[in-house]
């Protein structure tokens, strides 16, 4: 048995969690800091840092008491050491190198990114990897900072074959709620006014999908863009700025820019599934949280896929999808203190230690 204390400060949530041999959660506190930063409509990187220190022993104490076991119980410590913010960031790496080295723990960092992909499997869904009648796999990542499709073959390798051009998913749902006057986070914001709209209303642009006629260059073809679409709603509004008061425009506004996204998302994963016949998809990462991207991936059921989505739990920032992973790298734990904080997203390969 392996008790691992995971670490996340990456961006605007400060968590902390015990995970026991990498999928029973024993605790996952999460301290948000969204009303910290809705009056500025999006995270400010200082601000954050400074909440994350006054927040991350009480959330660390927490944890370790939800979950009925000491500091000196635990047999590791895994910390987010990027993407995020790097002010955020330094954040958890220090308090987790003071634990580290105060109780002479080993130290395993994880990258965040592939964190998401790991939560998807949270809490009981790791057997489905041993199966290798379930690969190949896609994976959808989509969040504030990530939009990607992931191929994971029959041989357990792992490429990206998708990615976002210019802007998130996650930043495209920030904006248009910003601009819709919805506040902050977009994502929530736009999800629940297009409750009460008509997502047919309005047509918005679908990028790199050949919607508009024009045709789609094979390097693009599973690549994604959403700097247009934010453009699209900005003149939008503009254009019918005197009934910006009217909440059926709103609610109509909000339904076809959601839909719009999540078309998009769903157009690009099932043309990717079809050209790499795989056999599953996987869907991570905060916009996984979304509904209506919930349910349009939940109907490709229909299409024979094995479907796996993270609950909404291990969606959104979270330290137990990092406890977690890093119960798969212990095995190869080597001791260092000065792993590169600036971790980013290799151009086309990515090594996933879990499968």
């Amino acid at each position: 048995m392996a008790l691992i204390l995971g670490i996340e400060t990456s961006c605007d949530e400060t968590s902390a969690s015990v995970v026991e041999n990498g999928n029973f959660v024993l605790s996952n506190i999460v301290y948000s800091q969204i009303t910290k930063h809705s009056e500025f409509g999006g995270v400010v990187p200082e601000l954050a840092a400074r909440e994350h220190l006054q927040s991350i022993e009480v959330v660390v104490q927490e944890a370790l008491s939800q979950a009925s076991v000491s500091i000196f119980d635990i047999d590791a410590i895994a910390v987010t050491n990027g993407p995020g913010l790097v002010p955020a960031l330094l954040i958890g790496l220090n308090f987790a190198r003071a634990l580290s080295f105060s109780y002479k723990l080993p130290l395993i960092p994880v990258n965040h990114f592939t964190a998401h992909i790991y939560g998807a499997f949270l809490p009981d869904k790791m057997n489905f990897l041993k199966k290798n009648s379930n690969f190949p796999m896609l994976a959808l990542v989509v969040s504030g900072g990530h939009t990607v499709l992931l191929l994971i073959d029959k041989s357990k390798s792992v490429r990206i074959i998708g990615q976002t051009l210019d802007d998130a998913a996650g930043e495209a749902f920030d904006k248009g709620a910003k601009i819709l006057g919805l506040g902050y986070p977009g994502g929530p914001a736009i999800e629940k006014a297009a409750k009460y709209g008509n997502p047919s209303k309005f047509i918005f642009p679908r990028a790199l999908t050949g919607a508009s006629g024009r045709a789609v260059d094979e390097e693009d073809r599973f690549n994604f863009s959403f700097s247009g679409l934010k453009t699209a709603i900005l003149n939008h509004s503009r254009k019918n700025h005197h009934i910006m008061y009217d909440t059926n425009f709103i609610a109509d506004t909000a339904a076809s820019y959601q839909e719009a996204i999540v078309d998009v998302l769903i157009r690009k994963t099932l043309d990717a599934a079809k050209f790499y016949s795989v056999s599953t998809l996987i869907l991570s990462g905060g916009v996984a949280c979304n509904s209506r991207l919930r349910d349009k991936f939940i109907a490709l059921k229909q299409q024979g896929y094995n479907i796996i989505i993270a609950e909404r739990e291990f969606c959104t920032d979270n330290a137990a999808m990092i406890a977690g992973e890093a119960y798969h790298l212990l095995k190869n734990y080597t001791a260092s203190y000065d792993f590169d904080i600036f971790a980013r997203l290799p151009e086309n390969k990515l090594k996933i230690s879990f499968i």
